[in-house]
């Protein structure tokens, strides 16, 4: 498998050097920008695998670039670890809902970003996987999506288009949250005309339908949706 890259944008050298050191160890290629502007273009110019992206940076903030590289088709996939000393309630649903895949607060144990790195790494590297399988299967429910077809405990389930596009995009990504801006773009697309506040009333439906299975739909407060692991 080729070696994955990570950057990081990170205005302390020392916490460069640090992370570096550690995810060359563990195989990863690194690179890093000490500048928000200056990363926000290194990023653009070579999308890494995943992105460790401090806040609190000169010329431009942590959540204006990661506002910017999910609004870009060209590096809306890339996965985002914010990285900060900024840990209030208010700055991590902030991070998540501008499409941030996990929030880790300094001081950090370099053990623990490790292990949150590769768990969000191993996480896209599945939902690729299923994305060539072109069937994903989670907690009894089965979706294929070449037959467009749903099997909760073994039996076929009629899901609308616009709910079966929902149901895939949490499914194949479990624990990841998605606000419900991320689901319009991801699931549901320019082709369907879907407000913010509807997305919700869908989530109602593919739980009603889920039946005992709804619960693997879980509402993450003031954030959006995610999949249960």
């Amino acid at each position: 498998m080729p070696t994955e890259h990570i950057h990081i944008i990170e205005d302390q050298a020392d916490i460069i050097n640090l992370v570096k050191f550690n995810l060359e160890a563990e195989g990863f290629s690194v690179t890093s920008s000490r500048d928000g502007a200056e990363g926000l273009d290194a990023v653009r110019r070579a999308p890494p695998d995943l992105l460790i992206l401090d806040l609190g940076l000169p010329s431009l903030d942590g959540f204006h670039i990661c506002q910017q590289l999910k609004q870009d088709e060209a590096t809306r996939q890339v996965p985002i670890l914010i990285l900060t000393v900024r840990g209030g309630e208010p700055d991590i649903v902030q991070g998540l809902r501008l499409g941030a895949d996990d929030y880790v607060t300094k001081p950090f144990r370099i053990g623990e970003l490790i292990a949150r790195v590769k768990a969000v790494r191993r996480r896209y590297r599945e939902t690729a996987a299923r994305a060539e399988q072109r069937v994903i299967e989670a907690a009894g429910v089965r979706i294929d999506l070449d037959r467009f077809e749903v099997l909760v405990d073994g039996e076929p389930v009629v899901f609308t288009p616009t709910e079966f596009r929902l149901l895939q995009t949490l499914a194949a990504l479990p624990g990841r949250v998605f606000t419900r801006e991320n689901l319009i773009d991801t699931a549901v697309g320019d082709d369907v005309c879907v407000m913010d506040h509807n997305i919700d009333v869908h989530i109602g439906n593919i739980r009603k339908k889920l039946g005992e299975r709804r619960e693997l739909i879980e509402t993450v407060w003031g954030v959006g949706y995610r999949f249960r692991e």
